[in-house]
């Protein structure tokens, strides 16, 4: 009987195209196709297949593609997500599904070199040293080949070209080696042993688990235990990461624990190494990935774990395409793939914090640092009373701290969270400030690349001589600091150390990022100064000296989760003290001692913070206590985005228990030549949100011209 296959294609569509089946073409659900779509082919993935009546004038299948099919976790998950978002279905599907690019599949052969038995018809005494290592008839490279002899290629290639060496071809390097589970490692201690007993839920009980313990306490020794068992039963891990800086470091830890590293898997991975890593994960054959958030849609075939380390970062929330965050998905795959989910933090999110208070998580604490090492001891420098000199900006006693520290001979980190030189130039002759002419941002002054940047678009001009609105020469004025201005001032009172700064946008990329957090590892300089990229997940035995020049920076925004954001932040950059053998210490720069956040980090009471948090969150009714949508309409003119917000909200008509807000400029309300308004949907929690969302959308007006909206569940920034 003639079939029908649903086909769902992986653009911005909502529902999947009816095609007919051609005879001879057997096709199953999760099967990868190509169809005709307009004048073009196009790829899709059949959603559906149903016998239908003869005569079907559908257009046909053209043919199923050599890939493996998409699983039914991994289709169920793209239908959630679409659901939970109101993504379009096809958006979702584009995340789960990369065909391979045929130019980048095409891997360039390897070629080994071995002695033919043939002399070379001319020796010489390069030649000679050449024959004399290949003469043990081993198969090498031809660049290991010629540095073990120490001659250049060109002799190698002579000596091929003369036949006395012949090339043979040799199997591509796997891109991850199977982990060694019974590796040499250093013994896990005792609470360590007993959190990994606790960590795997018993055999056919699924569910997310929240291993939660101080800075230094050996998370990651802890879930690796997680990760061995998942292989040694034949499955699958996967290890998310909130950022690639962290990766690096992470994989070097990986490799000390299993004697290989790991399948990575984020933006910087080439295009053939990409597809390699996909078809390994679909047939099996890779272990593990450690990945950003994009890894929670691999193929994976035997998926037995999910970790997501550092669960609290807002890194995992994309915010642009499909608005999901990847924590809130991996706990959902892990339910449909029916395998535990490992949530790791210090600083827990109060989502997954009450999560876990309710039961609906389990709990898993590790209260003390691995090895008996203390806490560092936190203090604060209040700046009312000890202010820095004019035009510097470390306070008395953090100099002086520091000074102790470096003839102590020991390491410190001065963090502030704010890239760049100077985060506004403006003209002291007229006031006129620098702004971005794309967004509504000030251009922050990079001095090393002697150029205004804009944060938001990218834009850049060069740094001008004078004022561009008066004229004005020597009158333009860098406001406040940035780690390249603390760099300079540190630079000034400590002229004999050395001093790296570490910041996303410096030049060189993670290779030199990576290298510069291995030389501070290392203890190969004396003072690091770095914004929020060295506040996780980095371990530098040599550091007993942090200091937190702006404490207050998070603390003044309208943001909802500012003090929580905050307090993660502190806590986790404070902690990066006295993680090796010295015990460790922190001055914290603050205009508000007494702020609930400060005060919770200064008493090392987080249990105190948490409570508290959690109570303000359930009185006003914010998540995880009631629901949020945001809806932002955009447009190139501000006129238009504003006359569309005002036109949604008129036919919002909330029900009892919703709430509609605005439209309101927002904060940022200009970004990359777009206009934006924003309304906020806040509703309790037993709400269908979505429902509600997808009735006021199908009332309100038509989107025209150049106006988008964008909906955001589950907001996590406010701008």
């Amino acid at each position: 009987m003639p079939q029908t296959a649903e086909i769902l294609i992986p653009l911005a569509l909502d529902t999947a195209y009816s095609y007919a089946v051609p005879a001879g073409l057997s096709l199953a659900e999760g099967d990868v196709v190509q169809v005709p779509l307009g004048p073009r082919e196009t790829i899709g993935v059949v959603w559906g297949v149903a016998d239908s009546a003869s005569g079907s004038n559908l257009r046909p299948v053209t043919g199923r593609l050599d890939v493996p099919p998409l699983s039914e976790p991994l289709r169920r998950l793209v239908d959630w997500l679409a659901r939970y978002t109101l993504a379009p279905k096809g958006s979702a599907l584009a995340m789960a599904l990369r065909l391979p690019d045929e130019a980048a599949a095409r891997e360039s052969l390897r070629v080994g070199v071995r002695a033919s038995g043939r002399p070379p018809a001319r020796a010489t005494a390069a030649r000679t040293k050449v024959m004399a290592v290949a003469a043990d008839n081993a198969l090498r490279g031809k660049t290991a080949l010629a540095k073990e002899a120490g001659v250049s290629m060109s002799v190698v290639d002579g000596l091929i070209d003369d036949g006395a060496l012949e090339t043979v071809a040799l199997e591509p390097e796997p891109v991850a080696r199977p982990p060694d589970l019974d590796h040499p490692r250093v013994p896990l201690s005792e609470a360590q042993a007993a959190a990994a007993l606790d960590l795997l839920p018993p055999e056919g009980d699924p569910g997310a688990t929240l291993l939660e313990g101080v800075t230094g306490s050996g998370k990651t020794e802890v879930y690796f235990e997680g990760v061995a068992s998942c292989v040694r039963a034949g499955r699958q891990a996967l290890i998310l990461m909130p950022e690639i800086a962290l990766t690096a470091q992470f994989l070097d830890r990986f490799a000390a624990r299993f004697g290989v590293r790991p399948a990575a898997w984020h933006s910087g991975i080439g295009g053939k190494r990409r597809e390699r890593i996909r078809a390994g994960v679909a047939a099996g054959e890779i272990a593990v990935v450690v990945g950003a958030r994009s890894a929670l849609f691999l193929p994976f075939s035997r998926l037995g774990l999910i970790v997501v380390d550092e669960e609290h970062e807002s890194a995992y929330k994309q915010e642009d395409g499909v608005h999901y965050h990847a924590r809130d998905m991996a706990v959902v795959r892990g339910k449909l793939e029916g395998c535990p989910v490992v949530l790791a933090s210090a600083t827990p999110s109060i989502e997954t914090r009450v999560n876990a208070e309710k039961g609906r998580y389990r709990h898993v604490v590790l209260p003390e640092r691995f090895g008996g090492r203390r806490l560092p001891d936190i203090r604060a420098v209040d700046m009312r009373l000890d202010k820095p000199e004019r035009g510097r900006f470390l306070a008395p006693p953090m100099i002086d701290a520091v000074r102790h520290n470096l003839a102590a001979g020991e390491q410190t980190l001065l963090f502030l969270n704010r890239r760049g030189y100077a985060p506004l130039t403006l003209c002291r002759a007229c006031g006129h400030r620098y702004q971005c002419r794309n967004c509504s941002t000030w251009l922050v002054e990079h001095r090393f690349r002697r150029a205004l940047v804009c944060h938001q678009c990218g834009y850049a001009e060069r740094k001008p001589e004078a004022c561009v609105e008066c004229g004005a020469f020597d009158h333009l004025t860098p406001c406040g600091p940035g780690v390249e201005r603390i760099a300079e001032e540190v630079a000034e009172l400590f002229p004999q150390q050395r001093i790296v700064v570490l910041s996303s946008d410096f030049p060189g990329g993670a290779e030199r990022l990576r290298a510069e957090l291995q030389t501070v590892a290392e203890g190969g300089c004396d003072i690091v100064i770095g914004t929020q990229l060295v506040a996780k997940g980095h371990n530098f035995p040599h550091l007993t000296l942090v200091g937190v020049l702006d404490a207050d920076i998070g603390l003044t925004s309208g943001d909802p989760r500012a003090a929580e954001r905050t307090f993660q932040l502190l806590q986790q950059v404070t902690g990066r003290a006295g993680r090796g053998e010295k015990p460790g210490r922190a001055l914290v720069q603050t205009c508000q001692p007494d702020h609930p956040v400060i005060a919770a980090l200064l008493s090392g009471d987080a249990a105190r913070f948490y409570a508290e948090e959690i109570a303000a969150r359930e009185a006003a009714g914010l998540p995880p206590f009631g629901r949020l949508a945001a809806l932002i309409v955009s447009a190139n003119e501000r006129e238009a985005a504003e006359a569309h917000g005002q036109a949604l909200a008129r036919v919002a008509d909330p029900p009892a228990g919703i709430t509609v807000l605005g439209p309101a400029e927002a904060p940022l309300a200009l970004i990359r030549g777009r206009w934006r308004f924003r309304l906020l949907v806040k509703t309790e929690r037993a709400i269908d949100l979505q429902a509600y969302l997808r009735d006021w959308l199908a009332r309100g007006p038509k989107v025209r011209g150049n106006v988008k909206v964008a909906i955001d569940v589950d907001p996590q920034s406010f701008l």
